[in-house]
């Protein structure tokens, strides 16, 4: 019913920014909170940021004040918007709904280094 593919990876410097994107499909997107999600190699999947289908958000400690979350139901976009990145940010980043999760898609990397 709902599928996501995210975009806007890439290679950053320490203290640089990106946006990173996700496009989800099926009919019901706007009902579910959304979330996104970073792996680093070795490491468990973490969630990074949640966003209710009213905007209410919530961040993990570490990315609170750098990291923000917005969605776009009409256009069944959600969105990360990452600034001031740091090395330990690097990581594959996902979106996913956060209850129920549903199949992990690709993923976009994002790489923070100088």
């Amino acid at each position: 019913q709902v599928q996501f593919v995210e975009s806007g990876g890439g290679l950053v410097q320490p203290g640089g920014s990106l946006r990173l994107s996700c496009a989800a499909s099926g009919s019901l997107f706007m009902l579910y909170v959304m979330g996104w999600y970073r792996q680093a190699p070795g490491k468990q999947r973490e969630l990074v940021a949640t966003i209710t289908s009213g905007g209410s958000t919530n961040y993990t400690d570490s990315v609170k004040g750098r990291f923000t979350i917005s969605r776009d139901n009409a256009k069944k976009t959600v969105t990360l918007q990452m600034n001031s990145l740091k090395p330990e940010d690097t990581a594959v980043y996902y979106c996913n709904t956060a209850t129920p999760l549903r199949a992990w898609a690709q993923g976009t990397q994002v790489t923070v280094s100088s």
